[in-house]
């Protein structure tokens, strides 16, 4: 009797250790759309590590263009951006947070006015406080505190931008762009692609919450369009991805103020290319802080970059095509191995292997049909 327990316990401790083995082979991810040709929301789709094959799992329906997303640190909750309000009539987009369930599928929990027109970034605070929301019509961000089943309280600051920059129809004025923490989440940097302007502010412990102190400027060059932001893991260096112009700045970061000097401004593009029909859109760099990427929508490609050990400086590695039309948004999986992108006008989300040494994609050969694709993020 004793043996056959031990050997009934050896059974289920190699049936659980193999389901874990298992599970572990797989990832979520979740992709946020334009309400266009037929996209049904937020989708929710099974990444298979051993064969790189996607499957779609669940899809959350509920109003128009859940446009970028956000995953809490404890991956327990969602949030979303929706371009539409709270009502089809409401001019303000909406924010909706969302508890993951146990099959990874989106439960909503509430919803809070955007504060703004057109929605299109959403971060969350390193430690899972708070929720930032940039309006890029509207011209402002805001501050939503998180509350303890991870639903979203009433807004707590709107912050609102002012200004104009060069180009006659993409800077007449401040378009929010996208908000990004720093990693210790001291101090935020929103990116105003209206104004040509980084706005550095300190966020101080109010409570169980954040608040919003004070606001430096870094200058961009004129007509240059800053989009979005990332940090190099050691914090020491910043980059930032500039539509208009389709380049990356290279910024030191002062660790203890948070103020940026630049440093290098790069092309995407390649050598002697012009920026005609092109725009940059988002940027991101591997987990080892050696490799940045960014996406060309109209030359349709990942710019590589290597990344100088002691200065951050970038060098040109090549692109890679992005396997279809305007790749809006692409995530890096966190193990580094794998690259996934979004491209808007074909309606796919592409994978690309990583080689961890040289930086360079290969496509995989997979992808999966997602109408009006423009976010990713893996849980």
């Amino acid at each position: 009797m004793k043996n056959y327990i031990l050997l009934l316990f050896s059974a289920m401790l190699f049936s659980s250790q193999y389901s874990l083995a298992q599970s572990s082979n797989k990832d979520i991810l979740y992709v946020g759309t334009f309400s266009e040709r037929d996209s049904k929301g937020i989708y929710v789709v099974e990444f298979d590590r051993s064969n790189g094959t996607l499957k779609q799992l669940h899809t959350y329906e509920d109003k128009a263009s859940p446009s970028f997303l956000a995953i809490h640190p404890n991956g327990k909750n969602l949030y979303a951006v929706y371009r539409e309000g709270l009502s089809p009539e409401d001019k303000n987009g909406s924010v909706v947070s969302f508890e993951i369930g146990k099959q990874h599928e989106l439960i909503k929990l509430n919803e809070q006015s955007a504060e703004g027109a057109g929605p299109c970034h959403i971060s969350v605070d390193p430690e899972g406080r708070s929720v930032y929301v940039s309006n890029y019509v509207g011209g402002n961000y805001a501050l939503y505190p998180i509350l303890q089943d991870g639903s979203l309280g009433e807004v707590a600051e709107v912050i609102a931008h002012k200004g104009s920059s060069v180009h006659p129809s993409r800077q007449q004025v401040p378009h929010l762009h996208s908000v990004i923490p720093s990693p210790n989440g001291k101090h935020i940097y929103a990116s105003d692609l209206g104004t040509d302007d980084i706005a550095i502010s300190k966020v101080q412990k109010e409570g169980s919450g954040l608040e919003i102190a004070g606001m430096a400027h870094t200058d961009v060059a004129p007509g240059a369009g800053p989009r979005h932001f990332v940090f190099h893991p050691k914090g020491k260096f910043a980059y930032s991805i500039e539509e208009l112009t389709s380049t990356i700045t290279l910024y030191e970061v002062n660790k203890r103020n948070g103020g940026l000097t630049a440093v290098q401004t790069i092309s995407t593009l390649p050598e002697g290319q012009e920026v005609v029909d092109n725009t940059t859109a988002d940027i991101h760099i591997s987990p080892d802080g050696m490799f940045v990427y960014g996406s060309n929508r109209g030359h349709d490609s990942i710019a590589i970059f290597a990344v100088n050990k002691k200065d951050g400086t970038l060098s040109l590695i090549g692109h890679e095509s992005s396997g279809g039309v305007r790749p809006r948004n692409f995530c890096i999986d966190k193990a580094g191995k794998f690259v996934f992108v979004a491209n808007r006008e074909s309606d796919n989300v592409v994978v690309y292997s990583r080689d961890e040494k040289t930086g360079k994609l290969t496509p995989t050969g997979q992808e999966i049909n997602i109408p009006a694709a423009v976010c990713i993020q893996q849980l």
